[in-house]
């Protein structure tokens, strides 16, 4: 078969699995699990692939798991992922009510997306006609979040990093992948567009700043005591003074929460906990708001007369997509979209831990549609589940076929021009610079 034999039976065949892949992504939809929690969901995504006939590793990250197709061929190895965690948005009407978790970043549609491909892909017979090698991956905990329970995990010895593709490369899972591809839905439609073959997304770190006062009565001696409450605000309001001094190119972000404010109203708060983060396009750029960051923490501590400890922790990579791979998924997007449906590259300041894929390998990190409502907000819904999961897994499919047909010309061309920033090596060496506690006293 030549390449365009092999897209037209794809295509077809994606058409007929289209109720299993639409019920695929309603099943996870309604039991949404965050990250490293993913128990149910990495058991319907396991079975799902088992079902295909493939060989299937299960809890590759604490969570996750991994089917492998076409073992026996000696070509490069393409690896098609989907996350499987949720956020939370106690607010959205299709929240678990006990825990607040709700699929409303489309995760249950990229593993929809991811299984609907290899779906496909097999039960066409395309597969065994490809030159190459195909991993499925259901990656856990994309989503940075819960850190008080990554942490304890931490500490029990089940992971080494927050992020499951930061987790992942730690475990070696990567060594023998030649290139990474998946779909990330955004509401583009509302710019007039139905999908992009490329994003920008910032880099950036995850900040614990735990403030230590001296607890005295609010209002009978509030002289005797120092405000930890106070301080946190202060390094807020000190962060905020910094915006000038960064650069536009830079898309510098920097947000916090207070996790913990004080115990009683009428007690000076001596012990606040204060989460942060801070983002930005490049390494370098976001090593230098950081440092100005702590500076301000630093600060708030030495004018109130307290102490603060700062654990920084790396998050996620600037993502740098493979223009190479974002060609190949352009030409297959341009079969079930005119060419101004599509963005050519749609910048975002949002992070995603395909960013740490993309500094030792080629990535493909489409932008698809078919949703409305922010991201992460009680507003996101399905609006098309053919833009959102069918035309995806087409799109993703025919772009497949592409880098493994032909003896794999297409993988060839990709690793021919794409340049690594570093090594897998020296990129966990880089994620554990990042890691660092700092202890500021007056």
């Amino acid at each position: 078969m030549d390449k365009e034999q092999m897209k037209q039976l794809v295509i077809a065949q994606v058409d007929k699995d289209r109720e299993a892949i639409l019920a695929l992504g309603k099943e996870i939809y309604q039991h949404p699990e965050t990250g490293y929690r993913e128990v149910r969901t990495t058991e319907t995504l396991a079975k799902a692939l088992e079902g295909l006939g493939l060989p299937v590793d299960r809890d590759i990250a604490v969570t996750g798991c991994r089917a492998y197709a076409n073992q026996d061929k000696s070509g490069p190895k393409v690896a098609v992922m989907g996350e499987l965690d949720s956020v939370v948005c106690h607010n959205h009407p299709d929240c678990d009510p006990s825990t607040g978790a709700v699929h409303a970043c489309g995760h249950n549609i990229q593993v929809s997306v991811m299984y609907g491909v290899a779906s496909a892909l097999i039960h066409s017979g395309v597969m065994k006609e490809l030159d190459g090698r195909v991993d499925f991956m259901a990656v856990p905990a994309e989503e940075y979040i819960e850190l008080d329970y990554r942490k304890s995990l931490r500490d029990e010895g089940k992971l080494r990093f927050y992020a499951g593709k930061a987790e992942l490369t730690y475990r070696g899972a990567y060594d023998d992948v030649d290139m990474c591809m998946m779909a990330h839905n955004f509401p583009i439609e509302a710019d007039g567009y139905k999908c992009s073959p490329m994003n920008t997304g910032n880099g950036f770190i995850g900040k614990k700043t735990h403030f230590l006062g001296r607890q005295a009565h609010a209002g009978a001696a509030p002289w005797d005591g120092i405000n930890a409450l106070n301080m946190a605000t202060l390094a807020i309001t000190a962060m905020n003074t910094q915006r000038e001094t960064f650069k536009e190119k830079d898309c510098v972000r920097i947000h916090q929460i207070i996790n913990r404010g004080g115990d009683i109203v009428n007690a000076v708060p001596d012990d606040v906990e204060l989460e942060t983060t801070v983002r930005a396009r490049s390494l370098p750029a976001l090593k230098d708001a950081n440092d100005k960051v702590n500076r301000s923490i630093r600060a708030a501590a030495i004018a109130l007369g307290g102490e603060a400890t700062v654990e920084d922790s790396p998050g996620q990579m600037p993502l740098a997509a493979d223009k190479t791979m974002a060609a190949f998924f352009k030409e297959n997007a341009l079969r079930f979209y005119p060419e101004e449906k599509i963005l050519p590259c749609m910048e975002s300041t949002a992070s995603f831990d395909m960013g740490d894929l993309s500094l030792f390998m080629p990535v493909l990190h489409c932008i698809t549609s078919g949703i409305e409502g922010g991201l992460h907000s009680k507003d996101y819904r399905i609006i098309d589940v053919e833009d959102a999961f069918i035309t995806p897994v087409k799109m993703l499919a025919c772009t497949l076929i592409d880098l493994l047909a032909d003896g794999a010309a297409g993988a060839a061309e990709v690793q021919k021009n794409y340049t690594p920033q570093m090594t897998r090596k020296e990129y966990i060496d880089t994620l554990i610079s990042l890691e660092k506690t700092y202890h500021y006293k007056d």
